[in-house]
């Protein structure tokens, strides 16, 4: 997955997607004279919308800066002796086993460093290779993920592994159009295994690089539009040092995630400081222009707890679990329904008559008790407001009778399966009493 409540998913200091947020690498460099021409190519990428804030002569004056190739050899000599000073040690750069940077890149999408960390080691620790991670079952790799939010990540992940057992024998391919075939694998993953792993010179653009760039040539383009990534790709290739695409590229995000930060730029420890177009024009804090996402749709939900009261069942809960494909796939949760506004999901008398009919449609009758507690949950386009009432069955039959995606737990069961995080908060704070 972006203070969020009870079980939202964290957003990154360095989250790719959102280039607000972001904490990750970038590639950049040969001569500034190929870095112009691409300035200048990317001319025609700009459609007409994007050029309200692009113009033509903006684009022919960023060719005139990228033609002087002392900025682009200021910018790479100054970028690696900085990186290969202040890089920090993270347990990814340790080799440059494409596998191991693969996994770490795809955790590492809106998510922060320092979370993804303790996932990353022990991921691998219970998934050392490709083949490994596409031999376990599924809901194994669920579990191992649990927390980290944006689930379809990991089935992804999964599916491409065995992609590269089954076309490449377990070997992660240094092959540009095998790369780009593995599932989940989009133009940023692809430009980071590249470089990172095998040091081609292919270029990683997340937020962050779109971040430096556009401070650093004072660039109006909005990085909120598909047009303005192709242009700064273009830009990032152009600017990549021969034989330094490892380096540079993971210098480039080092720099976005402790230095040219979204809110607060450490422009006097920027090692690029001194010929920074952003801030020479003393807007630093105002770039890189990006157009206000949508905002997710809030949509509000009431769940259930249903402790069971039968001897044989004693200390359960029920639960169930979500269908194959679609949101949160074959993840487990309470109970859980969507009520139709705010209105009836505030009222406990509608939300109790709301809570039997709609459950009941589904094959399970419960009599609602009272609401015990409330829970929120961000997706990118989703924001999830969940009730939770206390219930219990509205007939005898506990152990039989059920939908089949239904079952009862104890608190051994609830650690072994895999939940969505707001799931995971309230049935552990019930658990843990």
């Amino acid at each position: 997955m972006r203070g969020r409540k009870s079980g939202a998913q964290p957003v990154d200091g360095r989250c790719r997607n959102k280039p607000d947020a972001c904490d990750h690498p970038v590639d950049i460099g040969t001569d500034a004279g190929s870095a112009g021409q691409a300035l200048h190519d990317a001319g025609s990428a700009v459609t007409t919308a994007e050029r309200t804030n692009a113009s033509q002569d903006e684009i022919s004056r960023m060719s005139q800066e990228g033609t002087d190739s002392s900025v682009a050899r200021f910018f790479g000599d100054r970028l690696l002796q900085w990186y290969r000073r202040e890089k920090r040690d993270l347990p990814w750069r340790r080799s440059r086993d494409p596998y191991h940077i693969w996994v770490s890149e795809i955790m590492l999408q809106q998510t922060r460093v320092e979370t993804v960390i303790p996932y990353f080691e022990r991921f691998m620790a219970q998934f050392p290779t490709v083949a490994e991670l596409a031999a376990a079952p599924e809901a194994d790799v669920l579990k191992a993920w649990e927390g980290l939010g944006y689930y379809s990540r990991a089935r992804n992940l999964q599916a491409a592994a065995r992609q590269v057992v089954e076309r490449h024998g377990g070997v992660v391919p240094s092959d540009r159009a095998d790369v780009f075939a593995l599932k989940g694998v989009g133009p940023y993953t692809a430009g980071a295994i590249l470089s990172i792993a095998f040091n081609q010179p292919e270029p990683a653009v997340d937020g962050n690089v779109m971040r430096v760039l556009s401070r650093f040539f004072n660039l109006d383009l909005d990085i909120a539009r598909p047009a303005t990534r192709e242009v700064l790709e273009q830009l990032a290739r152009s600017l990549i040092p021969a034989g330094a695409a490892s380096d540079f590229n993971q210098a480039l995000m080092e720099l976005g995630a402790l230095v040219c930060t979204p809110r607060s730029p450490g422009c006097l420890t920027c090692p690029v400081m001194a010929r920074c177009a952003g801030r020479l024009a003393g807007r630093e804090r105002e770039l890189p222009v990006k157009s206000k996402a949508k905002p997710p749709k809030p949509v509000h939900r009431l769940a259930v707890l249903i402790a069971s009261g039968d001897s044989v069942l004693a200390g359960r809960v029920l639960v169930r679990q979500r269908p194959a494909e679609g949101l949160l796939a074959r993840m487990w949760e309470l109970p859980h329904v969507e009520a139709p506004n705010k209105s009836i999901w505030s009222d406990e008398v509608a939300a109790s008559s709301w809570l039997i009919g709609a459950l009941a449609a589904e094959g399970l009758k419960v009599n609602p008790i009272r609401p015990i507690a409330e829970a929120e949950h961000v997706f990118t386009h989703l924001h999830w407001f969940v009730k939770l009432w206390s219930a219990v069955p509205a007939d005898n039959r506990q152990s039989g009778g059920l939908p089949s995606n239904y079952r009862w737990i104890d608190a051994r069961e609830f650690e072994q399966l895999a939940w969505p995080n707001v799931f995971r908060k309230l049935l552990g704070d019930y658990f843990g009493r």
